[in-house]
């Protein structure tokens, strides 16, 4: 099912996609890495403040390309997600509410999702320019020594992602190889 999304959204909103759903995505979004997550987590772990207020927020695990003249962001396709689960759970505690990224995540990573009623979506990778047109505006705000791993806080419009891990923790991943293991018989 398509869908269109404005955030930050409600929780009401976020309970309501589906596995499978297709969704576009408009409002800010923040961009984190492996290396700004790092720092993120042990900042917590330090008591610090964290650069940004993860409450109700979306993060797409996205280290751009160089903008060329007249882009305002360069290319912007996603980043293995996998890499982020170590960091995932201390995020989902501190209030974040979306992620987007590509791949599969650990089971302790969808045992959050569901406790925290978040969601994880995908962008399809490989798709990086065609992804950037989405992003209407860009700007670090955070951790500017990383280069392309800082934190930027991103204007998006009709950004297209899939619910790969909805709230209640159906997993596409899964569903759709049963699916399709159900369609050879």
């Amino acid at each position: 099912m398509e869908k269109y999304l404005t955030i930050p959204t409600s929780q009401e909103e976020l309970e309501n996609l589906k596995s499978g759903d297709y969704v576009y995505l408009t409002g800010t979004i923040y961009t984190a890495r492996d290396a700004a997550h790092k720092r993120m987590y042990e900042a917590v772990q330090e008591g610090k403040e964290l650069p940004v207020s993860l409450e109700n927020q979306f993060v797409y695990y996205l280290g751009p390309t160089p903008a060329k003249e007249g882009q305002v962001i360069g290319s912007a396709g996603p980043t293995t997600s996998s890499r982020m689960d170590k960091y995932t759970p201390t995020m989902l505690e501190h209030g974040l509410k979306g992620m987007i990224g590509k791949g599969k995540r650990s089971k302790e990573v969808i045992q959050s999702i569901i406790k925290h009623k978040a969601i994880y979506f995908a962008a399809v990778g490989g798709a990086g320019a065609l992804l950037s047109k989405c992003i209407k505006e860009a700007e670090v705000i955070a951790y500017n020594d990383l280069g392309t791993e800082a934190i930027r806080k991103l204007k998006v419009e009709r950004f297209p992602v899939i619910v790969v891990i909805d709230s209640q923790g159906h997993n596409l991943y899964e569903t759709a190889v049963e699916d399709f293991k159900k369609q050879l018989l």
